[in-house]
């Protein structure tokens, strides 16, 4: 890990009553990088969260802010010393102070203090808002001073606990793009937590997907999502489907057609599975007295396409996601192949044995 980065954790533990929350979590986030800790309730991300901030204390390991060890093994900075800014699920907005004063606060005292308020205040959009109390303003805007307060202490590093989850979905996606934007224009470095798998693909340059507190993938977006390293990650990363495959010499063989096998040394007769997501699946409806390979189930319609549900003939079920102008009815006998320009992913057990494109053999 390099000088690079303002966060670095190292070999992080922490239990509670004896029950192992997180477990050798180690992660550096370069300066200016926003990074995604994705994963379902209970895999310890808001821990994890929690630790960097100082509202934890580590049962073992090291972290560093901007440089400076602020937690390790019996040593701990107060949240206060650590130069971080929180932006709490609930925003944590004081009621009873106006938008600026919550801005200000922390901030001391001084003529400074006004100045900075106001350059926060106009960078959120709420340039002419300081006077009013939170309870006159929308979702998205408490948000924004949620976020102006955080980033005014000039902090090292933004950290944001499921930022939206409060919000609609509409306000959701315009508040997110606004908060991406402001941490990009600012230069922040951040971590945010997430269950929601879209947020972290949008918001991230890098994502950890976390499952029974530890980190089963780091990476980009497109790596995560293009290439996970784990069953759990190919699961959690979109709708996915697997389907059962034979490795044969240097391919597998499956219902979906022969795949070309990866540069991995598993004996013929290695039962494997492959996954599929709606986007890897084509569809065309079996003609005179070819079958196909499978049946359409269902169909959902979504306005620009069909997602068909489709049962193949060794009995898995696969989603693909298809134009509106191919209706296929429930009942049609279809031939689904994987398109040939898509790359996919097969599991020996747990761990991937990455693929390359789909064979037309």
């Amino acid at each position: 890990m390099s000088y690079k980065n303002t966060v670095v954790c190292q070999h992080l533990h922490k239990s509670f009553a004896d029950q192992p929350v997180i477990g050798n979590v180690s992660f550096g986030i370069q300066r200016g990088d926003i990074l995604a800790l994705l994963g379902p309730s209970g895999c310890g991300k808001t821990t994890t969260l929690r630790l960097i901030a100082g509202f934890e204390t580590l049962d073992s390991g090291r972290i560093e802010i901007d440089g400076r060890i602020v937690a390790e093994d019996n040593f701990s900075l107060p949240p206060e010393k650590r130069r971080v800014g929180m932006v709490f699920q609930d925003y944590a907005i004081f009621p009873h102070l106006s938008v600026a004063k919550n801005v200000a606060f922390g901030l001391g005292r001084g003529p400074q203090v006004d100045e900075r308020t106001a350059t926060m205040l106009h960078m959120v959009g709420l340039a002419n808002q300081g006077a009013r109390m939170p309870h006159e303003l929308s979702g998205g805007q408490q948000q924004r001073v949620a976020l102006a307060r955080a980033l005014a202490l000039d902090p090292a590093v933004v950290l944001l606990d499921e930022p939206f989850s409060n919000l609609d979905t509409a306000l959701r996606q315009q508040v997110r793009r606004e908060v991406k934007s402001l941490l990009k224009q600012n230069g922040a470095t951040a971590v945010f937590v997430t269950h929601d798998q879209e947020e972290a693909l949008f918001l991230g340059d890098q994502i950890a997907v976390m499952n029974d507190g530890l980190i089963e993938q780091l990476g980009t977006p497109e790596e995560v999502f293009q290439r996970p390293r784990t069953r759990f990650v190919a699961e959690f990363m979109g709708k996915t489907d697997f389907v059962p495959g034979v490795v044969n010499e240097q391919t597998i063989e499956s219902t979906l057609g022969r795949l070309p096998l990866p540069q991995m040394a598993l004996p013929s007769g290695t039962v494997v599975s492959i996954a599929v997501r709606p986007d890897d699946v084509a569809l065309q409806a079996a003609e005179g007295v070819e079958m196909g390979n499978g049946r359409i189930i269902s169909r959902q319609f979504t306005g620009i396409a069909y997602i068909y549900q489709v049962r193949l003939d060794d009995d898995s079920l696969i989603h693909s996601w298809q134009p509106h102008t191919l209706n296929l009815p429930p009942g049609t006998a279809v031939q689904a192949t994987i398109r040939p320009d898509h790359t996919i992913t097969a599991f020996h057990g747990q761990q991937a044995i990455w693929g390359q494109q789909a064979s037309r053999a």
